[in-house]
């Protein structure tokens, strides 16, 4: 594969927990559990915007038989404790409850959202935004705002997020004139959906967008089909970019032929190519509790994005050791790449990821790997 600059761009060492937001609003020491997988943008001037999320943990989440967890309650930060007798902290993500009809989770971090800017090419950090930060607002975020996916359309950009709460895990979305002061218009999908990436360009004057719909249950498909049953890109239409429609046509499914993409879902919002839409999109095989992730690449009718014109089952992105081997002590996952951004650098595009849920990777792939 074709990569002429490949590297960590932002790690939890660049972050500034003196100017976190939040800093003196909780009683406990905290640390950066993961800088990571950012929506990527160009700025009006030329620079990249890439909006990292920053996952804020305890330092020292077990005290006294329990553990706790960070929670937003109407602009105040509190601490949640849980017995841990009545818990599973195996994964230091989450804190996993016992018994019950299904699963119940809470996190071992709360998630907000750093503007920062980078020079054109993505190689060199220009400023970092504190002061323009994106935290929970609302009753439907007190666990946070995550994987951000920036898209221009027209002269608006467009930033959907996972906003997560025990009320609901859903899409939100956020509109920007200038790509750094943002505004929060709410949730446009109110299903759990954790991969909603907006076209950057209308379709027959409408905007369309990638959406990965949850679900602990899948129906079968044929034995002779050549699609794996489980989670898969399905795509949805909008007026207005604020009210959805699922179109019916399914999208990008997982392929019987192989196990490396037994779960897949979108990766960087679909920027358009003389050949039709390309879409980069992760792929997951199964391997201990969290699976391989891996980056791959289709390119989607321009006229009719369910329809796939071609798909390289060889990955485009895997993840990269040697890139994280000077934060190996902060490491708790690997074997996960998952890209999500795209910029258009002139012969190459500047891709952005999130390298073991842990920092920002920036590569550049040349436009000539898609020909």
């Amino acid at each position: 594969m074709t990569h002429f600059h490949d590297a960590l761009i932002f790690t939890p060492n660049d972050v500034d927990l003196s100017r976190s937001p939040l800093a003196g609003k909780i009683d406990a020491e905290t640390y950066v559990l993961g800088a990571f997988n950012p929506g990527l943008a160009q700025l009006p001037n030329g620079n990249l915007l890439m909006m990292v999320r920053v996952a804020e943990a305890l330092r020292t989440p077990i005290v006294d038989g329990y553990v706790r967890s960070i929670r937003w309650q109407q602009g105040e930060y509190r601490l949640d404790r849980w017995p841990l007798a009545l818990v599973d902290t195996a994964d230091p993500r989450t804190i996993i409850m016992r018994g019950g009809g299904w699963r119940i989770i809470a996190l071992t971090s709360l998630s907000w959202l750093l503007p920062v800017e980078l020079d054109p090419e993505g190689r060199r950090v220009i400023a970092v935004h504190y002061d323009r930060a994106i935290v929970p607002r609302a009753s439907y975020q007190c666990y946070g705002v995550e994987d951000p996916r920036i898209t221009k359309v027209e002269d608006r950009y467009l930033m959907t997020t996972c906003s997560v709460s025990p009320e609901r895990q859903c899409a939100t979305l956020y509109t920007s004139a200038d790509g750094v002061d943002w505004m929060l218009e709410g949730i446009v999908l109110d299903h759990q959906n954790k991969d909603m990436l907006i076209f950057s360009g209308l379709i027959g004057g409408r905007y369309w967008a990638q959406t990965r719909p949850l679900g602990d249950m899948y129906f079968a498909y044929p034995p002779d089909s050549e699609w794996r049953p489980g989670p898969s890109i399905n795509l949805a239409r909008s007026p207005d970019a604020l009210h959805w429609k699922p179109h019916e046509a399914p999208g990008i499914r997982p392929h019987a032929a192989t196990i490396a993409t037994a779960r897949m879902g979108g990766g960087a919002p679909p920027v358009l190519t003389d050949q039709g839409w390309l879409t980069l999109w992760h792929g997951v095989e199964p391997s201990g509790v969290v699976g391989i992730y891996r980056t791959y690449w289709s390119v989607l009718d321009r006229d009719d994005p369910s329809v796939t014109l071609r798909t390289d089952h060889v990955p485009l992105l895997e993840a990269a050791p040697a890139l994280t081997e000077p934060l190996k002590d902060l490491m708790y996952i690997d074997n996960v790449v998952f890209t999500t951004g795209i910029v258009d650098g002139g012969d190459h595009y500047v891709v952005a990821s999130g390298e073991a849920d842990l920092a920002c990777r920036i590569t550049h792939v040349a436009k000539s790997v898609f020909a």
